[in-house]
């Protein structure tokens, strides 16, 4: 059996009854990146030695009846600004080549105790701070349903990894939507957690305030798993799961303006296929969410260029220009109006929050576009900066609200249900999204 294309929890299943060996599993991945026609446009770099010692320790563990946990010995890959000890972690930037870190990031070594397998580490956007996933810098990676479209960003590497099956699955990092978006545009399930429900130590920073990792994968099973092993906590249960006791609202308005047809029209489809599953839907646009949506330029850019100015000025001409320019778009708003533009977001989740309250979940398109074409976004700056703040604006939502948030693939290619939870409830928000997961695929 070909186990390549399996989820991830179906290969740990299957290690646990000896009818795969991590080893082989390992190894077939490995010889899949290395023939693919696009696997430096893919990976940063393959960690073969690493991944064959960890192989052996998973297979020994298995023939003793140790292992770790459900995913122990099943490969993944990982986004290349998420420290690996003597492996370059460059976060797809030519101002961080060659460092090299010295230690493993928390959750890489929390995903070790788990049993987990390093195959190596993903092209990314530069610094993180795009979501349409096209890097001149250092590479773009094929979108996996149209080699010719965007794949997504800033986890592209990671999300097209496992879509093309030369990974189980994969961790990235989201600040404005860098999980959500390369999951949604190839085919992938993508869970952001609530900022600081994952250790972050190691992990390369754009706005430390908003960011942090999770995982995109083939089901929401593995997200849920992975989501365990990389924080070190136990897993959500999605025993039992079911669409019928779901209470979800559609959040109108904004996430639809100026959307193309094909997102909106999958995601109502979506939206009648859970109501036929017997989920209670309702319709509301709170006000919060433009006045939240309002306030992106003054939070985001200047928190980013503030922690990267001195590279970013040390060697401007190193940067793909449309990020440089949004890089520096951050020195013009002044401290004031960063710690205003703060305490008003702060009462706009408290807004939120009492909003949504009676709710499982909000759900919403997760991108309201179809990935565009890569070399017309490369020769346009203009159509660049515009598809990619177009791109961000519904994924942007859960990291301005601080909510976890994950999104499903529908019928139609590309185009993503987002579900986003309360803050800190995500294993909750993973046991909804494995109700939607039913629903959609009834």
């Amino acid at each position: 059996m070909d186990w390549l294309d399996k989820t991830s929890c179906e290969q740990g299943r299957a290690i646990m009854a000896g009818l795969v060996s991590p080893v082989d599993l390992t190894e077939a991945y490995l010889d899949a990146a290395e023939k693919h026609p696009d696997r430096d446009l893919i990976f940063a770099r393959l960690t073969p030695d690493r991944a064959r010692s960890e192989a052996i320790a998973a297979h020994d563990r298995a023939k003793s009846g140790l292992r770790s946990g459900l995913l122990d010995g099943v490969p993944i890959s990982w986004k290349d600004n998420i420290d690996s000890r003597g492996v370059a972690t460059e976060a797809g930037s030519a101002l961080l080549k060659g460092r090299t870190p010295d230690r493993d990031a928390g959750l890489l070594e929390n995903a070790d105790l788990a049993g987990l397998i390093c195959l190596g580490k993903t092209h990314m956007t530069e610094l993180a701070f795009s979501g349409l996933g096209v890097n001149p810098i250092t590479a773009t990676p094929p979108n996996a349903l149209d080699p010719a479209l965007a794949p997504g960003g800033s986890s592209s590497g990671s999300a097209v990894s496992v879509a093309l099956g030369l990974s189980s699955a994969t961790i990235g990092s989201d600040t404005g939507g860098s999980i959500r978006l390369p999951a949604a545009w190839n085919g992938l399930v993508g869970f952001k957690p609530t900022p600081g429900a994952v250790p972050m130590r190691g992990v390369v920073p754009l706005c430390p305030r908003f960011d942090v990792a999770g995982p995109l994968a083939r089901a929401v099973e593995d997200c849920a798993e992975l989501f365990a092993a990389i924080t070190g906590q136990p897993s959500a249960d999605l025993t039992g799961a079911e669409p019928k006791r779901l209470r979800l609202m559609v959040l109108d308005g904004l996430p639809f303006e100026d959307a193309r047809d094909a997102p909106v029209s999958a995601f109502e489809e979506a939206v009648e296929a859970l109501a036929r599953a017997g989920v209670s839907v309702t319709r509301a646009a709170p006000s919060c969410v433009a006045e939240a949506l309002a306030l992106s330029p003054t939070l985001f850019a200047p928190e980013a260029y503030g922690v990267w100015k001195a590279h970013i000025e040390d060697a401007p001409d190193a940067m793909y220009p449309p990020i440089l320019t949004r890089f520096r778009a951050g020195k013009e708003v002044s401290a004031p109006d960063f710690v205003e533009a703060w305490q008003t977001l702060h009462r706009l989740r408290r807004d939120w929050a009492d909003k949504v309250g009676p709710f499982d979940a909000v759900i919403l398109p997760t991108a309201p576009i179809l990935p565009p074409d890569r070399k017309a976004l490369l020769a346009d700056a203009d159509f660049f900066a515009a598809e990619n703040l177009l791109t961000l604006r519904n994924t942007r939502i859960g990291n301005l609200f601080g909510l976890p948030a994950i999104t499903l693939p529908t019928e139609r290619p590309a185009c993503g249900i987002m579900a986003m939870g309360a803050a800190g409830q995500d294993r909750h928000l993973l046991r909804v999204a494995r109700a939607i997961e039913i629903a959609l695929s009834a």
